[in-house]
């Protein structure tokens, strides 16, 4: 990779918000169609924590970090691609209709750009979290869910949501808990005649301290000193799409605040994508990196037959447009 792509100011076909599964992933094809691309990395990423992930087909198991450095080195063995450590600031449409990149480091203009920025979850106030989680604490029942079967879990919120996501857990466990962290529980009689038919206690306690060491969890330590026996401890009480980026450049996001895109990954700003957690669907590393694959492709192939960056190839013909002239059956 030559720096003069990645120097301070320089136009390239593409900007790549985000160096996870879906951004990495996005990257990779727009370098496989010959498109100059950097990705923004700012190497905050929601896995990072976690020992293994679960369920992707020819990785199954996997530790998240090595996919992402592996995949790192898969993108930089095309000569058109980079990885910047840095963060965006913001994104503008120039006159032009080129986008100025605003990086904490300098700037870039780009053809194209491809958000992949993730999701941000909120953990809860612990003391232990750090030391367990990505080992015996998970935010992801699907994710996670198998490790869990025959053993006692302990699922950790107060959103009404939380008796669908406490239920899903007896698809493997042995056992479910809700505690709610101190919070009243904020579902209604239905929900906790719900959770008592499904044989899940609900518990409106604090949560001190998680007992036992990284892999090998003993319990939940309860404000009335209760230890709740639990080899695995799943969450949920809050993640936010971190969509600033998208919605400054006025994309559509749903009610859900996810970011809407089309078949091609594409919003409804024309030029800008959109891959990852921040698009709705399943939240899961293999549907990341599907989704950074469709909004690679797509924007790639927006180049058929236009002139990209001055150091991308000439454009070719795009074969989505038939030549009239050329004979056809019929």
């Amino acid at each position: 990779m030559t720096d003069v792509l990645a120097a301070d100011g320089t136009e390239v076909d593409a900007v790549v918000v985000g160096g996870g599964p879906a951004g990495l992933a996005a990257a990779l094809w727009l370098g496989r169609y010959r498109r100059s691309v950097v990705v923004v990395d700012s190497q905050q990423y929601r896995s990072a924590a976690v020992e293994h992930s679960h369920g992707y087909l020819g990785r199954d198991p996997q530790t998240p970090v090595e996919l992402l450095e592996r995949g790192r080195e898969e993108l930089l063995a095309y000569p058109t691609a980079s990885v910047r450590t840095s963060s965006v600031a913001g994104i503008s449409v120039r006159s032009d209709g080129l986008f100025a990149v605003s990086l904490a480091d300098g700037d870039l203009v780009a053809h194209r750009v491809v958000l992949a920025t993730g999701v941000r979850d909120a953990f809860p106030a612990v003391r232990g979290f750090d030391d367990h989680y990505g080992a015996s604490v998970f935010h992801c029942p699907a994710c996670d869910g198998y490790e869990a079967r025959e053993r006692d879990v302990v699922a950790i919120g107060w959103d009404a949501h939380l008796v669908g996501f406490a239920s899903t857990l007896l698809n493997w466990a042995r056992s479910v808990t809700v505690v709610t962290d101190g919070h009243r529980f904020a579902g209604d009689e239905a929900c906790r005649t719900t959770l008592g038919d499904n044989g899940i206690e609900l518990v409106e306690q604090g949560a001190v301290e998680f007992v036992g060491s990284r892999g090998a969890l003993e319990a939940v330590l309860l404000a009335d000193g209760r230890r709740l026996p639990a080899s695995l401890v799943f969450f949920s009480l809050a993640h936010e799409p971190q969509v600033a980026l998208a919605t400054a450049l006025g994309c559509a996001l749903d009610d859900d605040g996810y970011v809407v895109v089309d078949r091609q990954g594409e919003t409804d700003v024309p030029g800008v994508y959109a891959a990852g957690d921040i698009t709705p669907g399943l939240q899961l590393v293999q549907v990341a990196a599907a989704s950074g694959v469709v909004a690679g492709v797509g924007a790639a192939q927006s180049f058929f037959g236009k002139t990209g960056a001055p150091t991308s190839p000439a454009p070719g013909p795009d074969p989505r447009v038939r030549d009239p002239t050329a004979p056809h059956d019929g």
